[in-house]
């Protein structure tokens, strides 16, 4: 962890992104789940004007390492007097000085530390807006391969039922079928058609959004496709609910946060040590050149302040010229200089203590979470098994019905409404295996894994379980 979040972030995206430019520019006609994620990760502007940002706080930090150092000014300055009456003078000075923090009670290391921790934050914080971006891409992937698997049920669907149109047409003519079949079965075909157009709108609309997320002018071949035969192995609620506890977005971001207000609790608590800090002062002064007149002092300045009483004292001895010797001693002190600071290792410790009850709250709504979530999944695999099964099922109608017109047992435009029927299944069967990926998706965030790692953590878990039992 004492790695750079983000350097690692950038790495893995730099070394990822250019694999996948190369890949597009030597075959730009495909595009994987992979591919779609990290070209819209790199294509976001938001994503990199935040690391850009990030980048820039980070060197600021380690630029701030300065303050350990000695402060060193040097002075020159010039001061030419032409008297009426007198000597005139023109008097030379040429001085460096030097300040040194010798002991602060580690107030500027637990500064240092507070801004550490809000980096490691910030930069946590972007790697969770490059995966929800890259969520995003996945998403819009998978509506895009959605809408077009049903597009294809719809046209297929239609194909039949013009089929069947025109033969209850060449019914009609021979009158072996009535008018009034005739004109429903016409009203079906236009709704079907109606549908397919509408559909086509919104996957044009679909597309260019997608393209567009992608930073491409079109969209290329998509490789992946909707297998309507998924199943997801899920992992046992209890290896779920301890990988959840230790590797959770949302409980390792509280952990950063809890991390700052404790830190900020001991700033507050060490207020009160006394600041020590040397100084030092060298001077050359003259009226010709080479300047003859030196002098130097070194000092120490205490700071005891704190909320209710500011206590400055200093102390400094010298030499100057051949034997003059000096010394300074001084002291002030500002009574009740901010009461109101007087607050913040209170404000400090509700801070913490509110952080505290936040992360306790969410640990023990872990478990809960990671079994509603697998049960949400099961539940949906469920879904998805009773659809293609009725799709199944429908199938074997249509074909049983085709017998039964044959037979003169039903009408063709009753066939046709079987056949609209069975349509909507086909599409319920897609639509429940997009939502099963979505779930599985939905799982794999709360416990931090990457697309398809879920059934490997099952397969791993459930192995473990049965060598214990």
């Amino acid at each position: 962890m004492r790695l750079k979040f983000s350097y690692i972030i950038f790495c893995v995206l730099f070394f990822s992104i250019s694999d996948v430019l190369n890949a597009i520019n030597n075959d730009p006609q495909t595009l994987s789940f992979v591919q779609a994620a990290e070209l819209a990760v790199c294509n976001s502007a938001d994503l990199k004007y935040s690391y850009s940002t990030q980048t820039l706080m980070e060197k600021a930090w380690q630029a701030g390492i300065r303050e350990y150092f000695p402060r060193i000014n040097i002075s020159v300055s010039e001061n030419d007097r032409l008297q009426m009456y007198g000597a005139d003078s023109f008097i030379k000075n040429y001085g460096v000085s030097l300040d040194q923090l010798l002991f602060d009670g580690g107030r500027l290391r637990m500064s240092r530390n507070i801004e550490k921790t809000e980096l490691n934050l910030s930069s946590y914080r972007l790697g969770r807006m490059a995966s929800e971006i890259a969520e995003t891409a996945i998403t819009a992937y998978r509506k895009v391969l959605s809408s077009r698997a049903i597009l294809e049920i719809k046209k297929a669907a239609f194909l039949i039922l013009e089929e069947q149109f025109f033969i209850m047409k060449e019914e009609e003519r021979l009158g072996m079928a009535l008018p009034v079949d005739l004109a429903n079965a016409k009203i079906n075909l236009t709704d079907a058609k109606l549908g397919i157009n509408s559909l086509q709108l919104d996957l044009i609309e679909m597309e260019r959004q997608f393209a567009e997320l992608l930073g491409l002018d079109n969209l290329p071949v998509l490789t992946e496709s909707v297998d309507i035969n998924h199943t997801v192995l899920l992992p046992d609620a209890s290896a779920a609910a301890a990988l959840a506890r230790e590797k959770n977005p949302d409980l390792i971001e509280a952990r950063y946060s809890i991390s700052k207000r404790k830190t900020e609790l001991i700033f507050h608590s060490v207020s009160w040590i006394p600041t020590f800090r040397l100084t030092g002062n060298f001077g050359l002064s003259g009226q010709n050149y080479p300047l003859t007149r030196f002098n130097w002092s070194v000092g120490i300045n205490i700071d005891l302040s704190n909320p209710w009483l500011q206590n400055r004292f200093g102390f400094q001895v010298g030499w100057e010229a051949q034997q003059d010797r000096t010394a300074m001693l001084q002291n002030s002190f500002t009574p009740a200089d901010s009461p109101a600071a007087g607050y913040g290792i209170k404000q400090a410790e509700i801070a913490l203590a509110a952080e505290q009850e936040k992360f306790n709250t969410a640990l023990d709504q872990i478990e809960r979470a990671a079994s509603n979530a697998i049960e949400k999944c099961a539940l949906t695999g469920q879904k998805c098994l009773l659809a293609v099964e009725a799709s199944s099922i429908g199938a074997e109608r249509c074909r049983i019905e085709e017998i039964r017109l044959n037979l003169g047992h039903i009408t063709r435009l009753d066939l046709m409404e079987v056949l609209i029927e069975q349509t909507q299944r086909e599409i319920a069967v897609v639509e429940t295996v997009t939502s099963l990926l979505e779930a599985e998706r939905m799982l794999e965030r709360f416990l931090d894994l990457r697309p398809g790692e879920l059934a490997k953590f099952a397969l791993i878990t459930n192995k473990s379980i049965l060598k214990e039992e």
